[in-house]
């Protein structure tokens, strides 16, 4: 989805959570060239962009990187398969059966303390699930 929808999108939310989630989608981006954005279950949504391998499972939702879900005020981020991503750091949170993990954002500063951790959880999907880094 065109960046003009998803920019629409945040034009509607509060001012703070537009700033924390403004936060994110910077330092999502700026992680590597192969991540892409779009407005993706009525939340902004992050994805690998590049080639599928042809063993990929569309129903696996392959390319989906992370989701923001919003509902709670504040970023949800919710990786749909986080439970590929080495995390050294132990900040993703929960253990579901579908295999996703989640990482509360409370506000721009936890986006901007956490920036580091971040990308390098964004570069180790990027490396375990597409082999790019």
């Amino acid at each position: 989805m065109p960046t003009s929808t998803l920019d629409e999108y945040l034009h509607q939310l509060e001012p703070a959570l537009r700033a924390t989630v403004e936060a994110l989608r910077r330092i999502i981006l700026s992680t590597h060239a192969a991540i892409g954005e779009q407005v993706k279950w009525n939340s902004p949504s992050f994805y690998y962009r590049g080639a599928l391998p042809a063993s990929a499972d569309p129903k696996q939702y392959p390319c989906d990187i992370v989701v923001l879900n919003l509902h709670r005020g504040y970023p949800l981020l919710v990786f749909p398969t986080g439970a590929r991503i080495p995390d050294a750091a132990g900040v993703l949170e929960g253990s579901y059966p579908d295999g996703r993990r989640l990482l509360p954002i409370r506000d721009a500063a936890e986006a901007e303390a956490k920036a580091e951790t971040l990308q390098h959880l964004l570069r180790q999907w990027l490396a375990t699930v597409f082999d790019q880094a």
